[in-house]
C-alpha cells in the first residue's frame, strides 16, 4: 500500500525540468522585479489562452475579484449598496470580495447535483437592488453560463466569473485558437480554449494562481480577464495605488501587482496546462466509472468534458468523518471543501440583520458542507494511486 497525498507538486519539476529555474534566474539577473516584461508577456499569453482581449495581473485571487467589482463602481455601473447574487456554496473569498467592494452579497442555493449556482433560483433572489451575478466555477466545473447570461440579459444585470478553480475550462466542445492577442502563442506551445463569452458590458473573470491551482504560481498571484478595455484599465490603475501615471493618483487604490518572478513561473507553466488538465480529466473519468459505493455520492458528470477541469474531486457521504478516517488509515489523504458555508462563518455574524448580506434558508449549502470530502486529484497521481483510492472508497462500509 502506497501513500497517496491529497496533492503533490512533484509533477511540475518532472514536466518543466530546469526551465522553471532558468525562468526565475533570468528575472534575478534582470534586476527588475515589478511591472516588467515577464508580467506583460504573461498577461498577453493568458488573455490569448482565455479568449479574452486583455488580462491584468494582480497580487492574488481575492484582489482580482474585489478590484473587478470596485472598477464597476468607478465606471458608474454599480453603486455602493447594490446587490450581487453569489452561490451560497463557495469559498469565502467570493463573499469577502463583494463585501470589500461595498456591495451586498445575495446568497443563492446551489444545484445539489453540480454544486454550482442553481439558475432556477435566480428569479426569487432578485430585488430592486440587484445589479449583477457573480458565478463561481466551483471545483473546476463551469457554472451554467448560457442560462445565467440569458437570465441576466432579461433583467439587465451584469455577469462575472469567479474562475479561481477553473483555469482552462471551456464551454466549447473543441478548442479554438484565439485571435484577440498579438502574442505568438504557437511559439509558446499553447492550445488556448475559449472562455465563456458574455452578453453584458463590463463582464470579466477573476483568476487565482495560488500554488495548488490548476495553473499555480510559487506564491500568490491573480488576474482579471475581460473584453472590456475600460474595465481593464481601471483594474490596472486600482492595483497600482490608483495610479496610471507615476505619483499621480486618480483613484483610491491598493498595492496588488503580479510580480515578475511569479509571472515568469506562470509563463513557463502555461504551455503545460492543457496536458495537466487532461490528466485530471482521465483520473476523474476513472473515479466516476469505478467508484461504486452506495454510501458515497458523486456529482453529475458534465455532458461536455472540457467544461470541467477537476481542480477538486468531491464526493459526498453522510458519514463523511468516518470515511475520511478510513481513507487516512489506508494511507490516503483528503480535505474538506468547505466545512463551514459562508453564511455560517463568524465573520458574517449579524451581517444579515444589518443588511450587509441577504439570504433565505440554505439547507442544500449546509448539507454539502456537512457531507463533502475531496479525494486526491492532480496531474502527479499515478495509476496505482488512483486505483488505491477507488478500491479504498469501495471498501468503506
Amino acid at each position: 500500500m502506497v501513500h497517496v497525498p491529497f496533492y503533490s507538486l512533484d509533477y511540475v519539476e518532472r514536466d518543466l525540468g530546469s526551465s522553471l529555474g532558468e525562468s526565475v534566474d533570468a528575472v534575478l539577473k534582470s534586476n527588475w522585479y515589478i511591472r516588467g516584461t515577464r508580467c506583460a508577456a504573461f498577461e498577453e499569453a493568458f488573455a490569448a489562452y482565455c479568449g479574452a482581449k486583455v488580462a491584468v495581473g494582480v497580487g492574488n485571487g481575492l484582489d482580482a475579484l474585489t478590484l473587478m467589482l470596485r472598477a464597476e463602481i468607478i465606471l458608474g455601473r454599480f453603486a455602493a449598496g447594490d446587490e450581487i447574487i453569489v452561490p451560497a456554496n463557495t469559498f469565502v473569498a467570493t463573499v469577502l470580495a463583494v463585501r470589500a467592494a461595498g456591495l451586498v452579497p445575495v446568497l443563492v442555493e446551489p444545484d445539489r447535483e453540480t454544486c454550482n449556482l442553481d439558475v432556477a433560483r435566480l428569479e426569487a433572489a432578485c430585488s430592486e437592488k440587484t445589479r449583477g451575478i457573480l458565478a463561481v466555477h466551483l471545483y473546476g466545473r463551469l457554472a451554467d453560463m448560457p442560462a445565467i447570461c440569458e437570465f441576466a440579459k432579461s433583467k439587465g444585470l451584469l455577469v462575472f466569473e469567479d474562475a479561481a478553480q477553473a483555469h482552462g475550462a471551456s464551454n466549447k466542445c473543441h478548442p479554438e485558437r484565439s485571435t484577440t492577442c498579438e502574442v505568438d502563442i504557437q511559439d509558446l506551445g499553447l492550445q488556448p480554449l475559449s472562455r465563456v463569452r458574455f452578453e453584458g458590458a463590463g463582464s470579466a473573470a477573476a483568476y487565482s494562481f495560488y500554488p495548488t491551482k490548476n495553473l499555480g504560481a510559487m506564491g500568490d498571484g491573480g488576474a482579471v480577464a475581460t473584453d472590456d478595455l475600460e474595465l481593464a484599465q481601471v483594474v490596472r490603475s486600482l492595483a497600482n495605488y490608483g495610479s496610471e501615471e507615476k505619483y499621480v493618483n486618480r483613484y483610491v487604490g491598493v498595492n496588488s501587482r503580479l510580480d515578475e518572478i511569479q509571472a515568469a513561473i506562470l509563463l513557463a507553466k502555461l504551455p503545460h496546462l492543457d496536458a495537466w488538465n487532461r490528466r485530471r480529466q482521465e483520473i476523474a473519468a476513472r473515479y466516476c466509472a469505478e467508484i461504486k459505493n452506495p454510501l458515497v455520492r458523486l456529482t453529475k458528470v458534465p455532458k461536455n468534458p472540457q467544461s470541467h477541469v477537476w481542480h477538486v474531486f468531491p464526493v459526498f457521504c453522510e458519514r463523511r468523518d468516518e470515511l475520511q478516517k478510513f481513507l487516512k488509515d489506508r494511507g490516503i489523504d483528503s480535505l474538506i471543501h468547505y466545512p463551514i458555508p459562508p453564511h455560517l462563518q463568524e465573520a458574517f455574524a449579524g451581517a444579515l440583520s444589518r443588511g450587509e448580506l441577504r439570504h433565505g434558508p440554505l439547507p442544500i449549502a449546509e448539507e454539502l458542507a456537512c457531507t463533502e470530502l475531496s479525494i486526491p486529484m492532480g496531474p502527479g497521481m499515478t495509476d496505482e494511486q488512483v486505483a488505491q483510492v477507488i478500491e479504498s472508497i469501495n471498501a468503506f462500509v
